[in-house]
């Protein structure tokens, strides 16, 4: 897959207050790590965290339904963000994606590590594929049964990246804080 052209845009997140239980059924959760936009501002492969997360609100946008930001504090576990960000969501589906890149898409009735779609090859995963996770999303939310988004493997990527991986995560654990709620986050770009 060709990379998608990345803008120069600044994320901004803002803490709206504690994350509740959504109602809406047109709505979508992207469950972030405690250290997205934080302590980095791109993935492992370099994609902006701010054209991430824009993509895969365009995705879910596309589909005519609403994308709600949620950041966990008190865990790193992408399966754990991502299934307790599907039960923050009224439809009950969300985006998972840790500031490396790691991204799922998770429904509420399922166990942490049983997901819908998982994407662990973070620097595979460009522009059009986050795109396409947040249109799977959305089509999840609908009740639809979309063709999962075609995931790109290299044996190389896991040796090539561990080391910068494990660095990042010690490094996201120091953010870490088991004490604070899930908080809504308003996103802004500029």
């Amino acid at each position: 897959m060709a990379q998608a052209q990345q803008h120069e845009r600044k994320l901004v997140l803002t803490e709206a207050g504690e994350a509740e239980e959504g109602t809406d059924t047109d709505e979508v959760v992207i469950a972030i790590s405690v250290g997205f936009g934080e302590m980095k501002d791109e993935t492992l492969s370099g994609v902006k965290l701010a054209d991430a997360l824009r993509e895969m609100m365009a995705g879910i946008e596309e589909e005519g339904l609403s994308a709600r930001v949620v950041r966990f504090h008190d865990s790193l576990d992408l399966g754990v963000i991502g299934l307790r960000g599907a039960k923050l969501s009224g439809s009950g589906i969300s985006i998972g994606i840790q500031t490396r890149g790691t991204t799922l898409i998770h429904q509420e009735d399922l166990v942490p590590l049983s997901n819908l779609e998982l994407f662990p090859q973070a620097p595979l995963i460009d522009l059009e594929t986050f795109r396409a996770i947040g249109k799977n999303a959305a089509l999840y939310a609908k009740g639809e049964t979309p063709e999962p988004v075609p995931v790109a493997n290299d044996p190389m990527t896991r040796p090539k990246y561990q080391a910068l991986a494990a660095l990042w995560h010690i490094k996201e654990m120091q953010l870490k804080d088991e004490n604070k709620p899930p908080m809504e986050m308003e996103v802004a770009f500029e």
